[in-house]
């Protein structure tokens, strides 16, 4: 039994795993909008919106902290674009749409995960 024990292990070691999570995290901030399995999106929205609300204080110790957990076109990209643009909202800058796409080979529920 799992008590206790946080997050999904997507059948990898940890540190590949933690390598996965960060690369979903990255795209969805490059691009936007992703689409993904719906225990991925699951996985990454409490991170990205960790993420925002950190870049929300625009200083430097914000600034640093982006800059140790993303890629550097990343860290920018939400410090300079995408966090103030919610400077005014208090949580729920992401959103998981589920959609009816099933994967064949593994029958895994297909969502999209955007900013708001």
């Amino acid at each position: 039994m799992r008590h206790l024990e946080k997050g999904r292990k997507f059948g990898r070691i940890k540190g590949r795993r933690r390598s996965f999570v960060n690369g979903l995290v990255s795209n969805l901030i490059q691009h936007g909008r992703i689409s993904t399995t719906e225990a991925r999106a699951k996985e990454i929205k409490p991170k990205v919106e960790k993420l925002v609300t950190v870049a929300k204080k625009q200083d430097l110790s914000a600034m640093r902290s982006l800059l140790s957990k993303l890629p550097k076109k990343s860290a920018f990209k939400m410090y300079n674009e995408i966090a103030p643009k919610y400077a005014d909202r208090k949580g729920g800058y992401t959103r998981i749409v589920k959609t009816a796409v099933i994967r064949k080979r593994d029958a895994a529920r297909k969502a999209i995960v955007e900013f708001v």
